[in-house]
């Protein structure tokens, strides 16, 4: 074997290590990235829930207690959060719709709510 062969070796483990660790190094940093635009995604959801809500006279804590309610008889007692996640705005007012998401201890949960007469209650 001649030296050059040797090196031509070398080099080409080389570039093959280095590749190899650039594509870890990236995806590792892809993926903590990630988690954390999600969640910003998902607070950003929250609060635009949330100002629609406000924007088209609804009462938040009204509806939040409503769905905490709907969410207990549904869950139990225990509720850990509830969070607005979706404002479903349709003509008039008792086909309007507020969707939460319910953090249990047995798992996330999705409750959508309606409004018949002024008064929110489960969706039918």
């Amino acid at each position: 074997m001649s030296v050059l062969l040797i090196i031509l070796i070398v080099l080409a483990v080389l570039v093959l290590v280095l590749g190899v660790g650039g594509y870890v190094a990236m995806t590792r940093r892809t993926q903590s990235r990630e988690g954390k635009l999600l969640e910003q995604l998902s607070q950003a959801e929250r609060e635009l829930a949330k100002a629609h809500a406000a924007d088209k006279g609804w009462d938040p804590a009204t509806v939040e207690a409503a769905a905490r309610a709907v969410a207990q008889q549904r869950f139990g007692e225990d509720v850990a959060s509830l969070q607005l996640v979706q404002v479903i705005d349709m003509p008039g007012t008792d086909a309007d719709q507020a969707v939460f998401r319910v953090q249990t201890a047995d798992g996330e949960h999705a409750i959508t709510l309606g409004r018949s007469g002024g008064v929110w209650g489960p969706a039918a």
